[in-house]
């Protein structure tokens, strides 16, 4: 478009010098480099350039033409046509309380209310990308804002709708992932029906109210002082287990000696033991 107008400008310049007999010696060089500067202006204007990870759609007075997507690549177009951009690669839309951590500036986090009507505040990244197919519907109903148009406001508004169900400490523990898939599942349905895919939504960060922060951490110090006794009774019972089998262990030897031994076997026992006494070196007997 600049060489365009350059060329008309010189053009017009070089014919306006013609009417004056001291500068009609110059007239036609500055006509030949309006003509070459508008001719390479329309030149570059039938040349376009689609780099990857972008899809082109065209753009005619106004009008949008649906059903002819430019790839990647080199394309030659009429030089009065428009071509806006898209980009089809993922991209990535964070919503945080962090300063310059979001796409928007200062605390961006998201506020929901639980079904125990708590506050809750989430930081939140969504993945997702522009279907190469729909790249001309996303222009003509939405425009080229559709992060601030669709993205941000439908994934706010389908998280506090679906945060209800929940109650505080599920959602920053056991239930979180269910929680998790369930907004995903609203949100891509409001996505594909705008030309959008969603790939993944990630709950980066959940900060509770103080006081239920202290309740999370006595009750998990609860379970944690329970499990302990648990073992310690376990480990009881185990030793008591083992006294048993050992005292009955001894009750049993000791029975069935007192039921073996006699008198008579007993008597020739010690009989033995003094004859191997005897044949001792050092007996006295």
């Amino acid at each position: 478009m600049i060489l365009l107008t350059l060329g008309i400008l010189a053009i017009a310049f070089g014919l306006f010098l013609s009417n004056d007999p001291r500068f009609s010696k110059n007239k036609k060089p500055i006509v030949y480099l309006g003509l070459i500067l508008l001719i390479s202006g329309v030149f570059s204007k039938c040349i376009t350039i689609i780099k990857p990870g972008n899809v082109g759609v065209k753009v005619l007075f106004g009008r949008v033409f649906e059903n002819d997507i430019l790839e990647n690549g080199m394309h030659v177009i009429n030089p009065l046509m428009d071509i806006e951009v898209f980009n089809s690669k993922t991209q990535n839309y964070t919503m945080s309380g962090i300063h310059d951590e979001g796409n928007k500036e200062g605390d961006d986090a998201i506020k929901v209310l639980s079904s125990d009507g708590l506050e809750i505040t989430m930081d939140l990244s969504v993945l997702y990308k522009v279907n190469p197919k729909s790249a001309p519907k996303i222009l003509k109903e939405i425009g080229s804002d559709y992060q601030d148009v669709v993205i941000r406001p439908i994934t706010r508004t389908r998280i506090r709708d679906n945060a209800v169900f929940y109650q505080a400490v599920d959602l920053f523990s056991a239930r979180r992932e269910e929680f998790q898939n369930r907004i995903f599942k609203t949100i891509q349905k409001d996505f594909e029906k705008r030309g959008l895919i969603l790939e993944q939504l990630l709950i980066r960060n959940i900060t509770l109210p103080e006081s239920v922060k202290k309740s999370i951490e006595a009750k998990i110090n609860a379970e944690q002082e329970s499990q302990k006794m648990q073992f310690v009774l376990a480990k009881e019972k185990q030793e008591a287990e083992r006294k048993r089998v050992e005292a009955q262990g001894i009750a049993d030897y000791q029975k069935i000696i007192s039921v073996g031994l006699s008198d008579n076997q007993l008597q020739f026992e010690s009989i033995k033991a003094m004859k191997e006494l005897a044949k001792s070196e050092n007996s006295k007997l």
